[in-house]
């Protein structure tokens, strides 16, 4: 287990070699960032808004639409699994769950409830797509992926390598998503339909719960 601080540039473009077994990482970005999925075109961004916000405009090394990233606003998670351990799995899908289970167990935790309430869920079911999950991570829902109370919360991507698998996955605590679509591209009438396609993400007034989480996190990997 490792805690990394730094911007999102360093964070992704600096990830540790895990020397042996499993690594988990739990990121703190200090700045602002909008990160991309690996094939995603820059272009789904406005360059001059990103600039005028203060955020960076970063790239991961696995799939996916994009997050926005800021310091506090969420509880940023990257795990290693390796080839052959017995949390790997040869389906992509499948091989999400046991993190999206520990996620609602967290998250549970933190809320005072139990995933068997049925208000936390780990989504075992085909990708959701919509017009703008290819663009918005949040805006879809994918296997492993988190809702409480239908809102999405935990969103995940994954790079595979010869060695073994980089879970990438974040927990969005708030609303913060809607100041994603702001920075869109396009007309103000695609803003508009990128805040609808988030208007439904993050822990409701879960701004508070970044240190609890994290610890609950900790406490499940270590």
């Amino acid at each position: 287990m490792l805690e990394r601080r730094g911007t999102p540039a360093v964070l992704h473009g600096e990830q540790p070699e895990p020397s042996r077994g499993r690594l988990a990482c739990l990121c703190e970005p200090v700045s602002p960032a909008v990160v991309i999925g690996s094939a995603q075109p820059a272009g789904d961004f406005d360059a001059d808004r990103l600039a005028r916000s203060g955020a960076d405009l970063v790239r991961r090394r696995s799939g996916g639409g994009a997050v926005l990233v800021e310091p506090g606003r969420q509880v940023w998670l990257d795990v290693f699994v390796p080839k052959g351990d017995d949390l790997s799995h040869p389906d992509v899908g499948k091989s999400f769950y046991w993190l999206g289970d520990v996620f609602a167990e967290a998250i549970a935790a933190v809320l005072g409830t139990s995933p068997a309430a049925g208000r936390i869920e780990v989504h075992r079911g085909t990708i959701v797509k919509t017009p703008w999950s290819k663009v918005l991570c949040y805006a879809g829902l994918g296997a492993g992926e988190v809702t409480v109370d239908g809102r999405k919360v935990v969103g995940m991507s994954q790079r595979r390598e010869r060695t073994g698998a980089w879970i990438h996955c974040m927990a969005l605590l708030g609303d913060s998503a809607l100041g994603l679509a702001e920075l869109v591209s396009g007309p103000e009438q695609r803003r508009a339909k990128a805040r609808g396609a988030l208007v439904s993400a993050g822990l409701r007034d879960g701004e508070h719960l970044a240190g609890p989480l994290r610890s609950e996190l900790l406490s499940r990997l270590s």
